[in-house]
């Protein structure tokens, strides 16, 4: 137990304004006084309201509980994106940059007062039973998710493997919500994974971890072995239902495919602080192949930081549907008692200065994930989170984003292609086969993984 957090009520709101205040103070002008003496009554009157709880609710009342609660409810009226931890939470978030965890493998987020299904994980339990981007969550064992904090919900889902977890979920097109009940398990997220189409490589990258650079590096050596010690004709890099993750693994990824000395992303925060510009350097470049990055609704942040910086730099064709949309930096805090504050600090910009909150990555080519050409249910972006930050005006005027492109009208089917029902990859591998020479592809006619 930390005295700053567990001190007398009345200590508590001069603890808070020393803690809080003081660095202000340090970068406030001289007129700061008054709202200095603001917040101090204000952090009075949280620490009167505290004291009249614990002294005569009607039942005990544990500090921890209410000085979280007090925490999370202060953080409710800012972003979705800021958010306090307490320390199970916390710990569950430091094993998801890992890669490694027991749960089922869903990515949600909070649509007004509603839990939804931003995108399963490929290969883990959420994936298998057929959950799908959009799914309105509507209990997790019973519980009913309205108002019920995400935090909360991811814990609940989490846990040892081979325990049941029991979904309730509603769809466009179900009668009625329907239970699901899936078997949590050891879910160890491999980041990347790939496969060689005669010549054409295509890695998906399905998060931001440790390490995920160096895994990519990796499977692109052995997709060339696989080509006979060729380079690769081109290669399809899928961050579809990719929500992103660590800042310095998109700029490490963005940096592989770009020469020396561009800038990849860019950060800004109130008043000018935490800004900041990544650049590529020119070491561990990949040749200069053919690269279609596929995207969709689920790819996020991370996921946008590289669709960005490499359409603004003309080194890849982007395919697929509209991103997510999130264009804010969170930094991770460890508090004293092991508990966790993620804070949105800045929001990012790409090489061109563009900011995609709200707006997410347009692809150049819009390529539905039907084949029929219709979209599938719609998954939430961004845009329909509670309290989610606008499109900064002078950026919403500003920019002019072209509209996405027809694609050309020669592409078609070849040997590899003509059986994959994945229709946006199949499109991404056929308009690579229409570049690549033919005198380089290989002679396999199937695709090696």
């Amino acid at each position: 137990m930390t005295t700053g957090l567990f001190l007398p009520p009345w200590r508590l709101g001069l603890a808070a304004l020393l803690l809080w205040g003081a660095p202000v103070l340090a970068r406030e002008p001289a007129g700061a006084a008054g709202k200095d003496e603001t917040a101090y009554r204000q952090l009075e009157l949280f620490a009167r309201v505290l004291s009249y709880v614990e002294n005569n609710y009607v039942e005990s009342v544990d500090r921890k509980t209410l000085v979280h609660g007090a925490i999370q409810g202060m953080l409710d009226t800012l972003d979705p994106h800021t958010v306090f931890m307490p320390p199970e939470v916390f710990r569950e978030m430091k094993i998801d940059t890992s890669g490694e965890f027991g749960g089922l493998g869903i990515e949600i987020a909070r649509k007004g007062d509603r839990l939804v299904v931003v995108a399963p994980i490929d290969d883990t339990p959420a994936a298998r039973a057929g959950i799908k981007a959009g799914d309105e969550l509507l209990a997790i064992d019973g519980e009913s998710t309205q108002g019920m904090d995400l935090g909360r919900a991811l814990q609940k889902m989490r846990g040892p493997a081979g325990g049941r977890v029991l979904l309730t979920l509603m769809r466009s097109g179900f009668n009625a919500p329907q239970e699901l009940a899936i078997l949590r398990d050891h879910i160890r997220i491999v980041s990347v994974e790939g496969a060689l189409y005669d010549g054409i490589g295509h890695v998906k990258v399905k998060n931001f971890q440790d390490r995920t650079d160096s895994s990519l590096r990796k499977e692109l050596d052995r997709l060339r072995a696989l080509n006979g010690g060729r380079e690769l004709d081109g290669v399809v890099l899928d961050l579809r239902n990719n929500p992103g993750g660590l800042l310095d693994q998109a700029v490490a990824l963005s940096d592989r495919f770009l020469p020396g000395n561009l800038p990849i992303v860019s950060t800004r925060g109130r008043d000018g602080r935490n800004a900041s510009e990544e650049r590529s350097r020119d070491r561990d470049t990949e040749k200069d192949y053919p690269l279609v990055v596929l995207v969709n609704a689920g790819s996020a942040s991370a996921s946008e930081i590289v669709a960005g910086a490499l359409q603004d730099h003309g080194r890849a064709v982007i395919m697929g549907t509209q991103t997510f949309g999130k264009g804010s930096v969170q930094t991770v805090i460890e508090l004293e008692d092991g508990s966790g504050l993620k804070l949105t600090i800045a929001r990012y910009y790409t090489p061109k200065g563009r900011s995609i909150q709200e707006k997410g990555i347009t692809p150049d080519f819009l390529v539905p994930e039907e084949s029929s050409g219709k979209a599938g249910s719609e998954a939430p972006r961004e845009k329909d989170l509670q309290r989610h930050f606008k499109a900064e005006p002078s950026q919403a005027t500003s920019e002019v984003v072209a509209a996405p492109r027809s694609l050309p009208a020669n592409l078609k089917d070849w040997a590899v292609t003509a059986k994959l029902t994945d229709a946006q990859l199949r499109v991404a591998l056929n308009y690579l086969h229409g570049l690549a020479p033919v005198a380089s592809r290989g002679p396999g006619g199937s695709p090696g993984r």
